[in-house]
């Protein structure tokens, strides 16, 4: 599924114009990203928790020469799914 079909289905299923419907979409992942940028986490019951999970520096190797290479820290979003949303899945 695209962003393209989720809005089409969002629009079906609640009887708005498209239109209304990707703000909506759009909306809500300018709010996740906002809350995840300030260091907070987004949990919504039933589907899951979005957090931002920290990834220390360390040695890696490129695979083409051997040759040692430092990767650094980076922050990285992270999601856990809800055991509702889990059990859907199964």
């Amino acid at each position: 599924m695209t962003k393209s079909d989720m809005i089409e289905g969002i629009a079906k299923e609640v009887g708005l114009p498209k239109a209304k419907s990707e703000k909506m979409i759009n909306t809500f992942i300018e709010q996740i990203r906002g809350t995840l940028s300030s260091g907070g986490k987004v949990t919504i019951t039933g589907f899951g928790t979005f957090t931002v999970s920290h990834r220390a520096a360390r040695t890696g190797r490129n695979p083409q020469t051997g040759e040692t290479i430092q990767i650094p820290a980076v922050d990285v979003p992270h999601f856990k799914a809800g055991k509702a949303f889990k059990e859907a899945v199964r």
